[in-house]
């Protein structure tokens, strides 16, 4: 939040983000990719096995379908230590997931990037936000949404 009344602060009313203020925007991208491993917005996906490989006693044949289970992964405590604990930190020396890797990453990773980086800005700055449910859960049908809805007052701030 501070770095964002930061850049704001240092703005013209009305003047949009630059390059600059978005490559700032570290943190906010680290909160956003924690966000995304605590709560992925995809359940899951299938790949194919390239080659025979064993997993857990088993052998999976070259050519067999897997379902990958997104939440399985960014819960491992073996690849994120603590994974239920809120820690945007861990992305300063790990890689993500939430937008795939290698010749499967998502071509609009950087796009999803700005729009994220962008409507947080705004948000966060220009908005009070107050959470009318004190409801911490989240149930998975199948991707997660708050068990009780997400009931928020959202009042402008006075931007003189």
């Amino acid at each position: 939040m501070l770095k964002q009344e930061e850049i704001a602060k240092g703005k013209p009313s009305g003047e949009f983000l630059t390059w600059e203020d978005l490559a700032n925007m570290k943190y906010t991208w680290r909160v956003a990719l924690e966000t995304l491993r605590m709560i992925p917005p995809v359940f899951a996906g299938f790949r194919t096995v390239l080659k025979n490989i064993e997993f857990g006693g088993y052998l999976i044949p070259k050519g067999w379908k897997i379902f990958w289970a997104t939440s399985m992964t960014h819960m491992d405590d073996n690849i994120f230590p603590e994974p239920t604990k809120f820690d945007p930190s861990r992305f300063e020396n790990q890689a993500s997931i939430p937008f795939g890797g290698g010749p499967r990453i998502c071509p609009g990773i950087e796009l999803a990037r700005i729009e994220t980086l962008v409507t947080i800005h705004h948000l966060v700055t220009r908005f009070k936000w107050e959470l009318c449910n004190t409801d911490n859960f989240f149930c998975r049908n199948p991707t997660p949404a708050p068990s009780g809805g997400l009931p928020i007052a959202i009042t402008p701030m006075n931007l003189m």
